[in-house]
């Protein structure tokens, strides 16, 4: 029996979110074309048979500007420490060097793969180029070249990890796909919707606190307040006569019944909380 995780580490928008999802088969990750989505580390457990690999999405690695960004990077700092493998994730487009010294940067003690990702983009002897650049790197064990988004072949995925897995007993009971609740997700699925209809800084300023989430004979009510930094930010994501917020929980309400599999009565609050990102206090609350 083989066991162990295997983290996901990269730039912002290199398509670490979307591998994991692929190689969960479930979105267990939100996803947007929007820098800085993923703030938490968010688990995907495979278990089989003969092995239980444990796949963590990480935030983008960036310099942080405040609180939430120091608690996005404690996120990573975290996973790096608990990693039995690395998956290294490029965007083959992106500039090679920078994402070679910042996977050197972090000083690795475990074999770490390079996911050339994004590879239908681009032509063949682009992605040689790029096998070639990152085989040479002291910490690359292997290249693996993906499309996260068009479809990936997991099974060679998984091969190549388990390669390097240590032998161990199962972390997780074989049920489980995460170590997350469902309000987690909830909350997320809100505010990916907030990252799609809202436009310039307004995402990176909003949190969604769950304020209830009951289980009710024929549906699940659930109550949620989207947080903004400033009254400005509130007019806009309530919308003309509450347009926006509309929009946002519809979508919202249907991306969470798929998720949940049961109907949903879904209640949007938008509130203001002046610099609740460099506040430790609301910081926990929201569950950072």
């Amino acid at each position: 029996m083989k066991s162990g995780f295997v983290n996901i580490f990269g730039r912002p928008n290199a398509g670490k979110s979307t591998l994991l999802n692929a190689l969960m088969d479930e979105k267990l990750a939100i996803v947007s074309h929007k820098v800085q989505t993923t703030r938490h580390r968010i688990k995907g457990i495979i278990t089989e048979k003969n092995y239980q690999v444990i796949f963590s999405d990480t935030p983008g690695i960036i310099e942080p500007k405040y609180k939430l960004h120091e608690k996005m990077m404690q996120a990573v700092k975290g996973a790096l420490e608990d990693a039995d493998v690395a998956l290294l994730i490029v965007d083959v487009k992106e500039n090679w060097e920078e994402c070679d010294a910042i996977f050197s940067a972090l000083h690795l003690k475990v074999p770490a793969l390079v996911v050339l990702n994004k590879t239908d983009l681009v032509s063949q002897e682009k992605i040689k180029e790029g096998i070639d650049y990152f085989s040479a790197r002291p910490y690359c064990k292997k290249v693996i070249p993906i499309s996260a988004l068009s479809g990936i072949n997991k099974k060679k995925l998984i091969d190549a990890v388990l390669v390097y897995l240590p032998e161990g007993e199962p972390f997780y009971d074989g049920e489980d796909i995460s170590d997350l609740n469902t309000r987690f997700f909830v909350s997320e699925l809100i505010r990916e919707q907030v990252y799609k209809f809202a436009s310039d800084e307004i995402p990176y300023h909003t949190a969604v606190l769950i304020r209830e989430y009951q289980e009710k004979t024929t549906l699940v009510k659930i109550v949620a307040d989207i947080i903004v930094h400033r009254e400005t930010q509130k007019v806009i994501l309530i919308g003309e006569k509450g347009s926006m917020v509309k929009k946002i929980g519809s979508e919202a309400r249907k991306a969470i019944e798929a998720f949940i599999q049961q109907k949903v009565f879904l209640e949007l609050f938008v509130k203001v909380k002046p610099k609740w990102r460099e506040n430790d206090m609301q910081l926990k609350e929201y569950g950072y």
